[in-house]
């Protein structure tokens, strides 16, 4: 949604609601484009973040664990003696 800045004035409270629900409002000047509202995104805490990332390792150490080793993946491509087969 387009608005002239002038226009905007009268109804800046009912365009910050629309902003945050997610509707793209672009202030205009003279028909161009000035500036776009857009909702402010919340930065996570301190806490927030090192449980987030606790989260992520765990998930990952428990996938390692779950597969074949990297080293030996491909071992079934060669027989024993060294060879592809």
């Amino acid at each position: 949604m387009r608005v002239s800045v002038t226009d905007a004035k009268g109804q800046l409270t009912e365009l910050v609601r629309r902003a945050e629900a997610g509707d793209e409002v672009v202030l205009t000047r003279h028909g161009h484009a000035a500036v776009r509202l857009v909702p402010v995104t919340a930065v996570p805490d301190s806490k927030s973040r090192r449980a987030l990332l606790e989260a992520a390792r765990t998930s990952g150490a428990s996938k390692a664990k779950a597969g074949p080793d990297a080293a030996r993946s491909q071992d079934f491509l060669y027989g024993d003696d060294g060879l592809p087969g």
